[in-house]
């Protein structure tokens, strides 16, 4: 794919109404820990959080499509208070489908970011398709944004602030906060 300019880049997350996250690898590092009671373990990075927090405020959906399966990551998106998860999709392109319909979105108003050769069919299809910087190479070579962190440790929040401020609602945040 083209790489494209930071102009270009901004035109794009411009139109987005719709964020829609992998988990594993984006959301956190990749790592899995399973302990001796069947219990799985994954460690999320807070500003990650935030900024999901904040796109929500400011009107702009975001959901999670991940093809496991956990009780942590049920809990994590209720914590974020996101009304769209899909866990268990191996195939994530009906998960897509399912929330372009439902919020009757073309794809050029859809993010997706991912970090596996899973991921790939929705990044080709989406409008504004993210890389974390620790991808498959193969995925990468798809997405029109790599971002600067790592899954896990922060790529999703610089997502969600490229998304705001390329949207001009950058300073309305800034300020709410400095009011505070």
């Amino acid at each position: 794919m083209r790489k494209i300019s930071g102009k270009e880049l901004k035109k794009l997350a411009k139109k987005i109404r719709l964020l829609i996250l992998d988990v594993d690898g984006v959301l956190t590092d990749g790592s899995i820990i399973l302990d001796n009671k069947n219990n799985e373990l994954k460690s999320f990075h807070v500003r990650d959080g935030h900024g999901i927090k904040m796109l929500l405020k400011a009107g702009i959906k975001v959901a999670f499509i991940t093809g496991r399966s956990s009780n942590v990551v049920k809990r994590r998106s209720e914590e974020l208070g996101l009304k769209d998860i899909f866990q268990k999709c191996y195939d994530k392109m009906p998960a897509y489908n399912q929330l372009s319909q439902k919020y009757s979105l073309g794809d050029d108003e859809i993010a997706y970011v991912g970090d596996d050769i899973i991921d790939m069919p929705l990044l080709k299809r989406c409008g504004f398709p993210v890389a974390v910087s620790d991808s498959d190479d193969e995925v990468r070579s798809v997405a029109k944004m790599i971002t600067r962190n790592k899954g896990g440790q922060g790529a999703v929040r610089e997502v969600c602030d490229f998304i705001l401020k390329s949207k001009g609602l950058w300073k309305g945040i800034i300020d709410e906060y400095s009011k505070a």
